[in-house]
């Protein structure tokens, strides 16, 4: 049994090892595209994440009951769902409104909960999510040079899977504790893994592009990059975050992901600016709020 003090480092590390994973997801989406179209980025992210945990599946079924599989279908809706709507919004939105839109996250997730899962929150926390949400959007735009072209037609997919996501975190704090990550994760992707398979190959154009692109293979492995590590290790380590800690924390990494994205532009060869420290300090200064609860409290005594 771990105790508070390495939970609390643990979850720290985790939500490293996940800003530098997703930081670079977007990117893996954008190489995806330029080989495949949007619904068959969705569908290999699915459908591979699927084969990679299927082997663990069938040893975890009897300890599920009806009412886990009710939730399960639920939570598994909210993480495939999102692999579709984020290829769909790339088709029209550049980089940095992606990243703003995506850093939305926490805000639903703590409205959500507050809402409809009785999620308490201190006054601290609320201010965490706000000063976050600032700093990622203050940083995007500086690192876009404040130029952006919003096509809300787009921008609504990332919406869309912003509140999927908030969802998802609640349902599984809430009804998913007594489920351990990794059998949450597996059958998150179990459910609509085959039925994305199926459509990869008979509702698509796939096995055309994978007889006559000749970057077919290049774009195989940035897809299979993505859905082996952005997808399938990836939850596996977000839901037991979210186990540990709570869903504004663990979704908080959508506002690390930009710091990601600025340190890929820098080693591809863009400038560096001093002003990025400001934004940057500002987002660290939210997301040490958004899990401020046990530091805010008086020791007895």
């Amino acid at each position: 049994m771990l105790t508070k003090t390495k939970l609390s480092v643990l979850s720290w590390i985790i939500l490293i090892a996940l800003m530098i994973t997703w930081g670079s997801s977007f990117i893996l989406i954008k190489k995806g595209l330029d080989v495949f179209s949007d619904m068959q980025v969705g569908a290999m992210r699915i459908g591979i994440a699927f084969l990679v945990l299927m082997p663990f599946a069938f040893s975890r079924m009897r300890h599920l009951s009806r009412k886990h599989w009710l939730v399960l279908l639920a939570v598994s809706f909210c993480s495939a769902a999102p692999a579709f709507l984020f290829p769909m919004a790339q088709k029209g939105l550049d980089s940095g409104i992606a990243g703003i839109l995506n850093a939305l996250t926490p805000l639903f997730t703590m409205l959500v909960g507050l809402s409809l899962f009785k999620l308490k929150v201190k006054w601290f926390n609320v201010v965490g999510v706000l000063i976050g949400l600032a700093g990622a959007v203050g940083l995007i735009s500086i690192t876009g040079g404040g130029n952006f072209n919003v096509n809300f037609g787009y921008a609504v997919y990332i919406i869309l899977a912003t509140t999927l996501y908030a969802f998802n975190g609640n349902i599984i704090k809430t009804y998913l504790k007594d489920l351990d990550s990794f059998t949450i994760t597996i059958f998150s992707f179990f459910i609509f893994g085959l039925p994305a398979i199926i459509y990869l190959f008979t509702g698509t154009d796939f096995v055309f592009v994978l007889e006559h692109h000749p970057d077919f293979l290049l774009g195989l492995i940035h897809v299979a990059t993505l859905a082996i590590l952005g997808t399938a290790v990836a939850l596996i380590a977000f839901n037991y975050l979210i186990k540990i800690t709570n869903v504004i924390f663990a979704s908080s990494v959508t506002y690390l992901i930009p710091i990601v994205a600025l340190i890929w532009g820098i080693i591809d060869g863009e400038r560096f600016e001093y002003v990025y420290i400001i934004w940057i300090l500002l987002i660290l200064v939210g997301v040490y709020l958004v899990n401020a609860r046990q530091l805010f409290k008086r020791n007895p005594g």
